[in-house]
């Protein structure tokens, strides 16, 4: 869960947030906030915090906005990271710091805006100060199939064992090389976070809950909108890199899928069956996430349209 940390002083720097879902209209509500920050006198810089949107091979599936979409506004860090370098939580929130920082020193407004609660949190709560895996510990723990993973987590760590999917693999297998490593389990060391921003900023949240109907059609309409204008030749692409399956950039939304019809498996009716379902079940997972782990004082925002000049009133006057 994300804290609710009040700043050090009263004049700690603005940075403003906008979280959601995937297909809720972050990135336009963010562009309108600097649109209409421009207009009162200050710059603002837009900070993409989508785990998708910074890889460079995902222009297309990740939505990522375009020149005319970004209405002259300055965007940091979207096609940012190569596909074949997997970009942690970690790495984006030691990005995002540095962008945050130029803002700052140029009395620019950073306007977050993105749907990877995991990277939201580590910059402003800070990230467990888990030390190296020993490198045999992490192999052995990675080979084993996640049903033995899970019931060794079980025994050996079953407080995170509890609160994973025994199918999620990546977890599991995280979970249990860090206490084998460690011999602390994972949650021990969560409690201990550093590195985060939140006590050293004023931050002006609003998450955007649209009703699920409008979302889940906006997720189907823009997964078909994909597969006509670029993404069967963006997969084609990065299937040609050969890269490493498991890398996220290959686990993204949209690409399973579109490899599967490029590779003759399915046909285009199923792979946008298939596409505009993962996209809803993600937006899901998202709309859940935020709605239950973002601080109850984050404005809560159901009509993308709504007055700026609401959401963010206090922010207009800093």
């Amino acid at each position: 869960m994300i804290t609710r940390v009040s700043p050090e002083s009263a004049q700690a720097p603005p940075l403003a947030l906008i979280a959601g879902p995937t297909a809720s209209g972050k990135s336009d509500m963010a562009v309108r906030l600097a649109l209409a920050l421009q207009a009162h006198g200050r710059r603002a810089v837009v900070i993409n915090a989508d785990s998708a949107q910074v890889y460079a091979d995902l222009r297309v599936l990740s939505a990522r906005p375009d020149e005319a979409e970004m209405q002259g506004i300055e965007h940091c860090l979207f096609g940012t990271w190569d596909g074949a370098q997997a970009c942690s939580a970690a790495d984006w929130a030691v990005a995002a710091k540095a962008v945050i920082d130029a803002a700052f020193a140029d009395d620019a407004v950073p306007i977050l805006v993105g749907g990877t609660g995991l990277y939201l949190r580590t910059l402003l709560d800070g990230i467990a100060p888990v030390p190296p895996i020993d490198p045999s510990v992490r192999e052995s723990a990675r080979a084993l199939p996640v049903a033995e993973a899970y019931a060794a987590l079980s025994l050996e760590d079953p407080e995170r064992a509890a609160v994973l999917s025994p199918n999620d693999s990546t977890r599991v297998a995280r979970a249990l090389e860090v206490v084998r490593s460690t011999g602390r389990g994972l949650a021990s060391w969560q409690g201990e976070r550093v590195g985060g921003i939140g006590h050293a900023v004023t931050l002006y949240p609003a998450v955007l809950l649209p009703p699920r109907d409008w979302l889940y059609e906006r997720c189907d309409r823009r997964f078909a909108q994909m597969l006509d204008h670029g993404a069967l030749d963006e997969v084609r692409t990065l299937l040609a890199r050969q890269l490493d399956p498991a890398l996220p950039v290959m686990r993204a939304i949209g690409v399973p899928e579109i490899a599967a019809l490029l590779r003759g498996e399915i046909d285009r009716d199923t792979v946008l069956a298939r596409g505009a379902q993962a996209t809803r079940n993600y937006a899901k997972r998202q709309f859940t996430w935020f709605r239950r782990q973002s601080p109850p004082d984050w404005p809560r925002i159901e009509d993308i349209d709504s007055n700026l000049n609401d959401i963010f009133a206090s922010l207009f006057h800093t």
